[in-house]
């Protein structure tokens, strides 16, 4: 099978996905098919359009304010990989497509100015699907899988982690479903310099932050056996992409740090915490789907950019890492609700019911 690098030079990620072409669906159409059971959501993609400019200014202001921050958790998440990896020959980091892919090429560029081997692959993970087993199949026959770590950038409210804790829960190939983020607010992750819900400036932006890859696709129409998980490498958004622009100021802020210790955190009581909040919104709004619940900053931005929310709790709309959430639900006819209850995060969207289900 052919692997590609989507926009990055192939020193910094190689992909295990199959570009394909696929048609786009609209996002109001994807919805009613994800709500009345006709698809899974992993089947479609809608379009992606580039930011407006007031958007991309926003996107900018959050990596001037928050930059150096996450420059410091990659390279103190670097230095808790290469602690547990305790000596061994190389470090292989294993992101999950696409959220993982950029926060996976800094710690490849931080682990190497540490000196150790690294190698960075990007994959697919899908809610009800599973984990690409042909990905890690393909790195199984190149690596040791005891030297791979899964990353990601956040966690939401835990549903990606269980996946592949579900997935992994049989070590298939030796595989260990050890999950590395930058973020964990909803206390699930094994490693994270940060248990808050900060606005990472990726999260703010999709395709043009990612090596220009769309979210995985999973169908019989384009994934046959033996083949991984699809994708749509988005060529028109070539002049806005903005992939390796990124990597390269976090990786300058990043030349001059030390890794710090990653301190140890009660992430029992960040779950916690979650559960209570996500329970407390569904029978609040009476709800029987946990999956419309989309907590966190950079979930609640995926929520706004592809899917049909109904609804935008914000902890503080002054927040300049929520002011981005703002803008897109004023745009949007999206009503803006105070975030109550004790937890640490700072916005929530919600999916709007079709009743369709």
């Amino acid at each position: 099978m052919t692997v590609f690098s989507g926009s990055y030079a192939p020193d910094d990620c190689i992909f295990l996905m199959k570009p394909v072409d696929l048609a786009p669906v609209d996002v109001a159409t994807k919805e009613r098919l994800i709500q009345s059971g006709q698809r899974h959501y992993s089947e479609m993609l809608s379009a992606e359009s580039p930011p407006g400019e007031d958007y991309l200014r926003l996107y900018r202001e959050a990596l001037a304010r928050n930059g150096t921050r996450l420059a410091q958790d990659i390279v103190d998440l670097a230095g808790g990989l290469a602690e547990r990896a305790g000596g061994r020959p190389e470090i292989v980091i294993a992101s999950l497509a696409r959220a993982g892919t950029p926060i996976g090429v800094l710690l490849k560029r931080a682990l190497r100015r540490m000196d150790l081997t690294a190698h960075h692959y990007s994959l697919s993970i899908i809610r009800d699907r599973g984990i690409d087993l042909v990905a890690l199949k393909h790195i199984a026959a190149r690596h040791d899988p005891a030297d791979v770590v899964f990353v990601d950038g956040w966690t939401g409210k835990g549903t990606i982690t269980r996946e592949l804790q579900a997935s992994l829960a049989a070590h298939p190939l030796g595989f260990a479903p050890f999950l590395a983020v930058i973020a964990d607010p909803a206390g699930c992750a094994d490693l994270a310099p940060s248990g808050e819900d900060y606005l990472i400036p990726s999260g703010l932006l999709n395709a043009i932050v990612s090596g220009l890859v769309s979210r995985s696709v999973l169908n019989d129409e384009f994934v046959g056996t033996g083949d991984f998980h699809a994708c749509v490498y988005y060529k028109h958004l070539a002049p806005r992409d903005l992939s390796n622009t990124f990597v390269d100021e976090i990786d300058t802020l990043m030349a001059d740090l030390s890794p710090q210790p990653i301190q140890a955190s009660d992430k029992a009581a960040r779950a916690a915490a979650c559960d209570i909040m996500v329970d407390g919104l569904m029978a609040n709004l009476g709800l029987q789907d946990r999956n419309r619940i989309k907590p966190g900053i950079a979930e609640a931005t995926r929520a706004v950019l592809r899917r049909v929310p109904d609804r935008l709790f914000i902890r503080d709309v002054a927040d300049p890492d929520t002011a981005h959430l703002v803008l897109l639900a004023r745009g949007r006819g999206i009503a803006i609700h105070d975030l109550p209850g004790a937890h640490g995060y700072r916005a929530v969207a919600v999916i709007r019911s079709l009743g369709l289900d």
